[in-house]
């Protein structure tokens, strides 16, 4: 299993990035890859991906969420990954976006992508397009603030 940590820094609030965040059906505006994603509930999203040419389908859970802190969540199905989202906030303007994932690679085109750094390249290409994204706008196209506490 390959761990991917990547960062960037937004020019936005802290609110609206964390709030912009929490828009799972945007992230095919700015995620490579992310062909579609269906919320399903509060807690559960179907993702379709497309990764050098292979489609993939797979449902994912959060498993832990706290306003303008975290969003953690894993695989079940499909890939298997996990990962969380941390906000940090660096100044009035300023919002640190962290990304730390644990993925396992399924099948020959997806290891060489992570053996070759694609991936890691990916994530920080997301998080960097995700920036843009949001400081254009400068507001969110909606928010959900509950909370999910981690499984004990």
């Amino acid at each position: 299993m390959g761990s991917i940590t990547k960062s960037v820094d937004v020019g936005v609030p802290i609110g609206t990035v964390y709030d912009q965040w929490t828009q799972f059906e945007d992230f095919p505006q700015f995620m490579e890859g992310v062909d579609r994603i269906e919320q399903l509930d509060d807690t559960h999203t179907r993702w379709e991906v497309s990764v050098a040419g292979v489609s993939r389908q797979f449902e994912a859970t959060i498993t832990e969420q706290h306003p303008e802190e975290r969003v953690a969540w894993t695989s079940d199905s499909g890939p298997n990954h996990a990962g969380v989202v941390t906000f940090h906030r660096i100044a009035d303007d300023t919002t640190r976006v962290t990304a730390q994932m644990d993925i396992d690679p399924e099948g020959f085109v997806e290891q060489a992508a992570d053996k070759l750094g694609i991936l890691d390249r990916r994530v920080q290409g997301d998080l960097d397009r995700f920036k843009v994204f949001i400081e254009q706008r400068g507001r969110e196209t909606g928010a959900w603030r509950g909370d999910v506490q981690r499984p004990s």
